[in-house]
């Protein structure tokens, strides 16, 4: 609680143009906490108060901004192109192709062009990337070492590198042609007497790597499944192009979890905070969703006008016709989301279908013979053992359709090559409330006698 009271502290300060303040406020807090701060103020108000903090925490101020937060301070300090130059030059290189690939084509152009030769061609060479890949999650800083080197000349290596990277602790073997070949610790290069060839110490466990075009998503996972602190990124023929950390990969798998909370609850993914998003931005990615379910519940309408006399010779029936339908929805919501965070995890495969499917069915059932069994006094109660019998066996049937819709859903998508999320609860509970609905006054139907002319 005290931490996020100075962090507010900071802000109204900003906010109030307090800069006499600031720099005593600035200096109680870590530059993590500085960001957040200042994240969602006015660019003008950013720009003040990087007027007033030292100049050597610029750089590591501005890599905790979000993207949209960094462009506009950027945009801010175009009449200061060497502020601005250099606050893009200080970013690491996924830090910076993070920035560029949020932005417009013509504000990267404009970006690209406060970078020198080299800077520029390698953030090309990152954009060039396919999106969501490994290869743009990667930075190009990294210690790389020959096996033929002895650990002396390795350590020396190190040292004229190391203040400037940030996977220090294992360092690459490459060859010639800057294939990897293996990683050392850092621990053992120092342990090992200095004699010794880099050779020797080459980790015999295999080389873990990612291609550079493969999902970030894999290399989140691998570095999670093998406990290592970087994941090595290589081309095609094994040549070494950057390194994976699991500071990246912790933003990776944070930034996947939003998208599929923000899919399951029927929006689009958005890449801003809600604090910085516009409500324009927050409009269209929900519309979309709402009119499409509204067209979707016609559907409902039609099957309740379908059974109108159904309806009106047992009158009692409306009154369950909000349990039944619910109840279906909510079961379809739970299954659906079982399946795509294990979908999601990697903890299901599409080869798991049929054995899942044999396992829910064998769940909703239980699951609606439970709620059938509750809700039979009820239906005593307002109609009579008839209605009872109706009621319990179209939620026993509700509850089982809907857990198939919900668990099945999923893996279709999967196998059409979409995002399993897009099975959001609100299209889950929509597509179940119209199987309900029909399941419902079915049974009705049938078992009291009555029907549509």
């Amino acid at each position: 609680m005290e931490h996020e009271q100075e962090v507010e502290l900071l802000r109204e300060l900003v906010v109030r143009e307090a800069w006499d303040e600031l720099p005593e406020q600035f200096e109680e807090l870590h530059v993590q906490d500085i960001a957040q701060a200042l994240s969602g103020l006015d660019a003008a108000q950013v720009k003040a108060a990087f007027g007033v903090l030292p100049r050597e925490r610029w750089p590591d101020v501005f890599a905790y901004l979000g993207p949209e937060s960094q462009y506009a301070l950027l945009q801010a300090m175009e009449e200061q192109a060497e502020d601005g130059r250099f606050l893009l030059r200080s970013l690491l290189p996924d830090d910076r192709t993070a920035l560029l690939e949020s932005l417009q084509e013509d504000a990267v152009e404009r970006l690209l062009s406060l970078l020198s030769p080299d800077d520029m061609r390698l953030a090309l060479k990152q954009l060039g990337y396919p999106e969501q890949s490994a290869g743009r999650l990667m930075t190009t800083d990294f210690v790389t070492i020959r096996p033929d080197w002895t650990l002396q000349q390795a350590l020396d290596h190190v040292r004229s590198r190391g203040e400037a990277e940030d996977t220090i602790n294992t360092l690459y073997v490459t060859d010639n042609r800057g294939r990897l070949l293996g990683t050392v610790g850092l621990k053992r290069l120092v342990l090992n007497p200095k004699d010794d060839r880099v050779e020797k110490l080459i980790s015999d466990s295999g080389i873990v790597s990612v291609n550079a075009s493969d999902d970030r998503a894999e290399a989140a996972r691998m570095i999670q499944h093998y406990d290592i602190t970087a994941l090595p990124v290589v081309d095609r023929t094994g040549v070494l192009l950057g390194v994976v950390t699991v500071d990246d990969v912790m933003d990776v798998v944070e930034q996947e979890n939003t998208e599929d909370f923000h899919k399951i609850g029927g929006m689009g993914a958005m890449q801003l905070s809600l604090r910085e998003a516009r409500p324009s931005l927050l409009y269209r990615k929900r519309v979309g969703w709402l009119v499409l379910l509204v067209f979707m519940n016609i559907f409902g309408g039609a099957g309740i006008a379908y059974f109108e006399e159904t309806i009106e010779a047992v009158i009692a029936l409306v009154f369950f016709l909000p349990l039944i339908v619910d109840s279906g929805g909510n079961a379809g919501s739970q299954s659906a989301t079982l399946m795509v965070r294990a979908l999601a995890t990697g903890d299901v495969r599409m080869k798991d279908w049929l054995r899942l499917w044999g396992k829910e069915l064998a769940v909703a059932t239980g699951l609606g013979l439970t709620m059938a069994v509750a809700v039979w006094g009820l239906g005593f109660w307002r109609g009579g053992a008839d209605v009872a019998m109706v009621v319990s066996l179209a939620m026993i049937m509700v509850v089982i359709v809907g857990s198939m819709i919900g668990m099945l859903l999923p893996f279709l998508l999967t196998r059409m090559n979409l995002d399993p999320a897009t099975a959001s609860a609100p299209l889950i509970t929509s597509i179940a409330d119209i199987c309900g609905i029909l399941i419902y006054f079915s049974i009705a139907t049938a078992l009291l006698g009555v029907g549509t002319s």
